[in-house]
């Protein structure tokens, strides 16, 4: 939406780029969400700005539900705008309705708020606690900072 560091989105006040909101969302065929959540930006996108959307578009959101007003993806499910939905992020997390239209609408592509890791990027990440459950597990704990805790064992 190329909203700047610190602007403060208002109803019917367009800050973003191109000559208006509702041209940004017609004309773009990739709309990708990257929003902090708070009081001035939950539910800065809108029914209106999804259904203005080509049917051909993706909308991406990896930030907040709560930056989507309520109800405005079921809307744009149903009226096929945007035609494609990327969402890391749910209302309720984790998402665990195996029935919620959002995992098994075909036009959604759903992940579980960790779209950005693949199994590389855990095992990098997660590598040291992979080795201190495995060594906890074989009785031989290491990096604990109370071992007292763990009495004469």
């Amino acid at each position: 939406m190329g909203v700047g560091r610190g602007a403060r989105p208002r109803p019917g006040r367009w800050r973003g780029t191109g000559p208006d909101r509702a041209r940004f969302f017609a004309d773009s065929d990739f709309v990708s969400l990257h929003v902090r959540l708070k009081p001035a930006t939950r539910g800065i996108i809108t029914a209106e700005d999804l259904l203005g959307m080509k049917p051909s578009a993706s909308f991406i959101n990896t930030s907040r539900s709560g930056l989507v007003a309520p109800g405005a993806l079921d809307k744009a499910l149903e009226a096929g705008r945007p035609g494609r939905l990327a969402l890391d992020v749910f209302d309720t997390e984790p998402l665990t309705d195996a029935k919620d239209p959002l995992v098994n609408h075909p036009s959604v592509i759903a992940t579980p708020h960790i779209g950005y890791v693949t199994e590389d990027e855990l095992d990098m990440q997660f590598a040291d606690i992979y080795d201190q459950i495995n060594a906890y597990a074989e009785g031989a704990p290491i990096h604990m900072i109370n071992p007292e805790a763990r009495g004469g064992q």
